[in-house]
Formats: C-alpha cells, structure tokens, sequence
C-alpha cells in the first residue's frame, strides 16, 4: 500500500468530506498489550492476565486497553499520508473518542481517515480528522476518534 502524499494545503483543502487514507492493517499482539499495561501500571486482569481472560470475560480472550488502540492513530497517519512541505505537525488534541468494540489480542486493526474540516491558523492549518480504527473481521470499530493535527508551513 503505497502512502498518499499532499504536497499542499490546496489539496487537503480539496479533500474535506472525503476519506482520505486508509491504512495497513497492525497486529496487536499480547506483548504488545503487556507493554503498554507495564507503560502505563494499568494492570487489570481483562488486559494481562489470558488464563483469567479466558474463563471469565466475555471475549474469551485478553484484549487491548482503549487507550492502547487510541494511542497508535499517529502510527497509523504516518503510514498511509506524507506532509513533505510541512515544518512541523502537532497533535493539537481530541475533541471526541469513543470506543465500541474491544480488540481482542491478536486482531489486526487498521485506521481510516476522513477530513472533516481545516482551518487557517497563523502559519499553517488545523486539520480536523474523523479516525475510525477498524477490527478485521468485526462490524463495528474499536474507536473513532475526532482529532485535530496542526500542520505548519
């Protein structure tokens, strides 16, 4: 999959109300899960502990913190989308997340990116970003995510 690249603001400008990107699917592996529960000392059982996991939760399995999941939209915006002429981007925050469906240890996900809307601020753009991550296999995402990237030119 080969990445989209927007040399100008002109046309991410062109592309409001469309999705954008998608990118490639990510496995998330136990370890990876364990790592982020030891990152962030949230050791709940639903998350580390697969033996527990498999008899008493309703995935029959462990699976991936939410925040786990919403952490690696910038992995995956930089998968699928270039920004060549831009100084800098930052992550200027969240204005919603939710998370409807888990994912359990060993999916794969992937995020798909519209731009809802851009602004002009001083020296760049606000990009307002639609990010829905996507379980393979299951109907509904695992999070969707309105985010606000600021790119600097």
């Amino acid at each position: 999959m080969s990445k989209i690249i927007f040399y100008t603001k002109e046309e991410l400008q062109s592309r409001v109300g469309t999705e954008v990107a998608i990118s490639p699917w990510l496995e998330i592996s136990q370890p990876m899960i364990q790592a982020f529960a030891d990152s962030t000392i949230d050791h709940q059982w639903i998350h580390i502990d697969s033996i527990r996991a498999k008899k008493e939760s309703p995935y029959g399995t462990t699976i991936a913190h939410g925040f786990l999941t919403l952490s690696l939209i910038p992995y995956f915006l930089e998968s699928c989308m270039e920004f060549p002429l831009a100084k800098r981007a930052i992550n200027y925050g969240l204005n919603k997340v939710r998370f409807p469906s888990a994912v359990n240890s060993g999916s794969r996900i992937r995020g798909r990116f519209f731009i809802q809307e851009i602004t002009e601020i001083e020296g760049g753009i606000q990009v307002e970003w639609k990010i829905s991550l996507e379980v393979e296999g299951i109907e509904k995402p695992a999070c969707v995510a309105d985010m606000l990237i600021r790119l600097y030119f």
